[in-house]
């Protein structure tokens, strides 16, 4: 007996000293193939979320419950936070920017540069990742977990093209909307500050608004608001869709599909800001 515990000692020593090391610098060689097995597993769901819906009926249903869901619940929260950026934006250009060798018109002009080109779309969808992503993970993660999703597929139903097709389309329908409200809601707080904070002149506010305004600015924003949109809603319902595991793996998925999809949100606008310039 003695003998035996000895060599199974020996054992997990030799482990430790020799084979461990290089399990973990094969672990290293081993990361990105993690990444692109992730991003292989993303496109395969994407391809089967993407497919031709058997119920065109049910299909509309889900369409039209996710754009309530995921874009009209948050306006609420897009209004509010771009109501006192706005005023934001609007006094730091005014008090720290501003001064006698400027133009007068300078802090409306940088208050709607700001929000048109940045705020608006880069900004915003980075704050409702943070709520739509998180709502879309923990959902399909807890159908995940309860075996919902398996009973759909059970059903010959696909699983895919009926939980997350609907949401990206919802998304994406509705996020050019959010980005007007959000644009007009800044220039309301701009005025706020104007006529209630009395920071600066409302004529001076409303000619620098309207200095040298390019229309392209607009498009600009919605057409990367759609990249974003289509961002958060396909990862965060990659994140809960595969997630394994209990309770805790729905939280942790949740916070995955926020971060992934920020992180995503930031590579893409640096892209298709040099783009679309």
């Amino acid at each position: 007996m003695t003998k035996k515990r000895v060599k199974n000692y020996d054992i997990v020593v030799t482990f430790n000293l020799f084979l461990l090391p290089l399990h973990r610098k094969l672990s290293y060689f081993m990361f990105p193939f993690n990444y692109l097995q992730t991003f292989g597993d993303y496109l395969v769901l994407m391809w089967r979320a993407i497919a031709i819906p058997d119920r065109w009926r049910m299909f509309g249903k889900q369409y039209v419950k996710e754009m309530a869901s995921l874009g009209v619940d948050s306006i609420g929260i897009v209004l509010l936070i771009s109501f006192f950026i706005g005023a934001v934006i609007c006094i730091q250009m005014k008090l720290n920017i501003q001064s006698p060798w400027m133009p007068r018109w300078v802090s409306g002009y940088t208050t709607r540069e700001i929000m048109l080109l940045e705020f608006s779309s880069s900004i915003m969808c980075l704050i409702l990742a943070g709520k739509v992503g998180s709502n879309i993970a923990s959902e399909l993660g807890t159908m995940r977990v309860t075996q919902q999703i398996d009973a759909l597929d059970i059903m010959g139903v696909n699983s895919a093209n009926y939980l997350i097709a609907p949401k990206i389309l919802g998304l994406m329908t509705l996020m050019p909307a959010l980005v007007i409200f959000a644009d007009v809601m800044g220039m309301i707080g701009a005025y706020a500050t104007a006529y209630i904070g009395h920071i600066l002149p409302p004529d001076d506010l409303t000619m620098g608004l309207q200095h040298a305004f390019n229309p392209w600015f607009i498009w600009m924003s919605i057409i990367k608001s759609l990249v974003f949109a289509f961002i958060i809603a396909s990862v965060s319902s990659f994140c809960g869709y595969t997630v394994e595991g209990g309770s805790v793996e729905v939280g942790e998925s949740s916070t995955s599909a926020v971060v992934s999809s920020s992180i995503l949100i930031l590579f893409a606008d640096v892209f298709l800001t040099q783009l679309l310039s």
